[in-house]
């Protein structure tokens, strides 16, 4: 039910009755609900444009809009402003429409694609990070509101785990098991990492052992590859207990790393060699690139191959990209991935582009997000400076809500407390993180997120708590019976719930979770509101059954809109 859409077409046809089809309506939400739903705010443009009284020409347009099926009325405001009321009686059709389907109402898309999201993408040279966090989340938020909406999508775990580091870490791999510490050594992959840049910094020896692997691992080595492979897979099996643990959607076959797209490096390279984007600039192969100059005039230098043969990102990526187009048939490329490589993104695609690798037809973009700072102002970090790994991060989310909710409910059990208090810490980490616009940094701060007030994971869940607690009490009631809307906040809570198809469709287009959650924060808001003014269980019948279903699919949006962002609900708390 895109309610926002079907006010449009009503006003579009009243603008067109008015001379007015060639101009734009700019429809929105009314700031304030005490004048109304939606207000137009497009006749004062079109008035300038046809050299019109701004308000006589509104009063035209809103009796054009007098005995509206969807329109209870439309009044004149401020220099020709338009304010709407819906009618009560359209809502509440709307309202038991989507009581009845499955969907809540929210169609699938008419045009549905083929979503290739990159997300997560972790170093497997090096234990999972906050640093690892933003992506993780902001793409599984988006793989679920899009998967939700009808597209298809096939999420990408673009793991690092090729390059000139593995020769170091299979050297040391080798040195441990010779020791008998291999297992040891593996239980902590950040510091495996650290004993073997000691290892490699401090021993010349060592260091030419492990270029000598580097060597053997790129030329196919099958010995050097088994030893590879071997810590590939343990520190994919870190990751997956990390995804798991935050419920993300991320599966093993969902990995396709650097060391996939190895072989069709140089052929990528010798192609665009070939159609003269690239060029030989002293053994370098280079793309420069005219659109990204910089400060005196010179053209911005892409980088695809190094003098010595190696390759770098910008290779990968490329290969990467057409794999995603010519194989996975990605009509929408997407890539979440932190803001500072925009720059990197922005050349890449003018690569494809101009190699013909990305056509029209396909839409590729970086979603780009900020940084998680520290309250200190500066990226997040233990006391001691060291980056936090994501575990131990989710590991102290999980005790530090099971201690609040031992503390609020002393009389539940242990198991009780452990299962609130993993729902209620991993989705505080995640609403934190999803409630922010992704492209900003923002604060981590575990008591403001861990609150039970103000937009956080835990009020929206104990809204949803709320609401089945009024379930629980009401026992049976006529889900059938008829709804009518006539207190002003029956009225305003329809009219929030009746956007929630607005509201992904415009997360599905904009890649920004954040607006899903303030829409979230909004509904369990009014909700509270609606609570406290509008009496449920002990009303009259007919006003009691018709108050049910409004909070029914209060509850439903909840919890539908909430597992979208990747949060668990409870029945109880």
């Amino acid at each position: 039910m895109k309610l926002h859409q079907q006010v449009a077409a009503e006003v579009t046809k009243a603008f067109s009755a008015t001379g007015l089809a060639e101009h734009q309506i700019i429809l929105q939400p009314a700031k304030n609900r005490d004048f109304g739903d939606y207000q137009i705010n497009g006749v004062m443009g079109a008035a300038k444009k046809t050299k019109q009284n701004p308000r006589e020409l509104a009063k035209k347009v809103a009796d054009s809009l007098s005995d509206n099926p969807l329109i209870a009325s439309a009044e004149v405001a401020g220099p020709g402003f338009i304010n709407l009321r819906l009618r009560p009686e359209k809502l509440a059709q709307y309202i038991q429409s989507a009581l009845q389907n499955e969907n809540l109402g929210i169609a699938q898309s008419s045009t549905p694609q083929t979503v290739v999201i990159d997300y997560s993408s972790p170093n497997l040279a090096k234990e999972m990070h906050v640093g690892h966090l933003r992506s993780s989340i902001i793409g599984d938020s988006l793989n679920r509101i899009l998967s939700f909406l009808g597209h298809k999508v096939i999420p990408q775990n673009h793991v690092g785990d090729w390059g000139t580091q593995f020769g170091m870490l299979v050297a040391y791999l080798i040195e441990q098991q010779k020791n008998g510490n291999a297992a040891l050594e593996l239980a902590d992959l950040e510091q495996f990492y650290r004993n073997a840049k000691v290892r490699f910094d401090e021993d010349e020896n060592f260091a030419n052992t492990a270029r000598e692997y580097v060597v053997k691992l790129q030329s196919g080595d099958k010995e050097v590859l088994a030893l590879w492979q071997q810590f590939v897979q343990t520190s994919l099996q870190h990751a997956q207990a990390i995804y798991q643990k935050l419920g993300l959607k991320l599966q093993p076959e969902d990995v396709t790393g650097e060391s996939f797209y190895n072989d069709q490096l140089q052929s990528t390279v010798n192609e665009l060699l070939d159609k003269g984007i690239a060029v030989d600039s002293d053994g370098t192969k280079v793309v420069f690139l005219e659109e990204f100059k910089n400060q005196d005039d010179e053209p911005a230098p892409f980088i695809i191959q190094k003098k010595d043969g190696g390759f770098l990102y910008a290779s990968t990526d490329l290969a990467c990209l057409r794999y995603r187009i010519n194989t996975l048939h990605g009509d929408r490329l997407m890539y979440v991935v932190d803001a500072r490589q925009s720059l990197h993104f922005d050349e890449l695609f003018t690569v494809a582009r101009k190699a013909g690798w990305l056509p029209d037809s396909v839409h590729a973009e970086h979603v780009p997000f900020g940084t998680m700072m520290g309250k200190d102002g500066k990226p997040f970090k233990t006391r001691s400076g060291d980056t936090v790994k994501l575990m131990d991060l989710i590991h102290e989310a999980v005790n530090r809500a099971s201690a609040l909710v031992a503390a609020k409910n002393p009389n539940l059990s242990a198991d009780e407390i452990a299962h609130i208090g993993k729902v209620v810490g991993i989705g505080a980490v995640k609403y934190a993180d999803l409630s922010k616009n992704r492209t900003s940094d923002y604060v981590f701060d575990w008591d403001s997120m861990l609150s039970l007030e103000g937009n956080t994971a835990p009020y929206l869940q104990y809204a949803y708590t709320r609401v089945q607690s009024v379930f629980r009490k009401a026992g049976t009631w006529n889900e059938q019976s008829p709804i009518s809307l006539k207190e002003p906040l029956e009225l305003q809570l329809a009219v929030e719930l009746l956007k929630f198809e607005d509201i992904l469709d415009s997360v599905a287009e904009t890649s920004f979770p954040h607006y899903l959650a303030a829409y979230l924060y909004q509904i369990a808001t009014l909700f509270s509101r609606f609570y406290e003014a509008c009496p449920i269980l002990k009303a009259d019948e007919s006003t009691r059954n018709s108050r049910l279903q409004l909070t029914s699919l209060t509850g439903k949006t909840l919890r539908q809109g909430l597992a979208l962002l990747g949060i668990d609900t409870l029945e109880t708390m």
